[in-house]
C-alpha cells in the first residue's frame, strides 16, 4: 500500500537539520519499500504491506530518535487518504477571490485527534483564519502581516486545538500528492 509521512520541525529555521538522503536511509532501515522524499522538509513517500499508519509512524520515530538523538514526530496517511483531501479542496473559494501574493494557504496535520474543537472560523491577531477541520487536519487562510511577514499556523493550530501538528503549503500538498502518485 502506498503512504506518506510528514516528519515535524526538521529543517526549519536552521534546526534539526536532516537531508532527505538520510532520512530516506532511516526510513528503508525501518523496512519501508520505494521510500522517496520530496523537498527539504520531511516529506516522504513510500510503500508497505503495514495496515496500521500509527504503528509505522513509530517505526520512523523509533529509527529517527535512535540515529539523531532527537525526537520528531511522524504522521503516517494512506497516501489515497491525501489524495482526497486535495480533490475536495477546502480553499478552492479562497483562492477565487484573494491575491495569491498576499495569502498563503496552509494545511495542519495532527499526530493525534484534537482536545478542542472552537466554533469555526477561528481568527488570531496575525491574520491567520482557521476556516476547517476535518480529515486529521486543519485549513488555515494566512494573510501578510504589515510588517510583509505571514504568521505562523502550526503554532495557532496546536493552541486551538490542543494538539500537536505540523504544516505544509496547500501548494506544496498538491505537488507532494502527484509526485507519490508517481511510480
Amino acid at each position: 500500500m502506498k503512504y506518506v509521512a510528514l516528519v515535524r520541525a526538521i529543517n526549519v529555521g536552521g534546526k534539526n537539520l536532516l537531508k532527505m538522503d538520510v532520512l530516506r536511509a532511516l526510513c528503508e532501515s525501518a523496512g519501508l519499500k520505494n521510500v522517496r522524499t520530496f523537498l527539504q522538509a520531511g516529506n516522504v513517500a513510500f510503500e508497505s504491506n503495514a495496515k496500521k499508519p500509527s504503528l509505522i509512524a513509530a517505526k520512523i520515530e523509533k529509527q529517527l530518535a535512535d540515529s539523531l538523538k532527537a525526537e520528531m514526530k511522524v504522521i503516517v496517511l494512506p497516501l489515497e487518504e491525501l489524495a482526497k483531501i486535495t480533490k475536495r479542496d477546502p480553499f478552492k473559494r479562497i483562492e477565487r477571490i484573494e491575491p495569491q501574493d498576499d495569502v498563503m494557504l496552509c494545511v495542519v496535520f495532527f499526530t493525534d485527534k484534537p482536545a478542542r474543537s472552537p466554533k469555526l472560523p477561528v481568527k488570531s491577531p496575525d491574520n491567520l483564519e482557521l476556516i476547517a477541520v476535518h480529515d486529521g487536519a486543519a485549513f488555515v487562510v494566512a494573510r501578510r502581516k504589515q510588517n510583509g511577514w505571514f504568521g505562523f499556523p502550526n503554532g495557532f493550530v496546536e493552541k486551538q486545538l490542543a494538539v500537536t501538528a505540523t504544516t505544509r503549503q496547500w501548494s506544496t500538498i498538491r505537488k507532494f500528492v502527484a509526485f507519490a502518485e508517481k511510480e
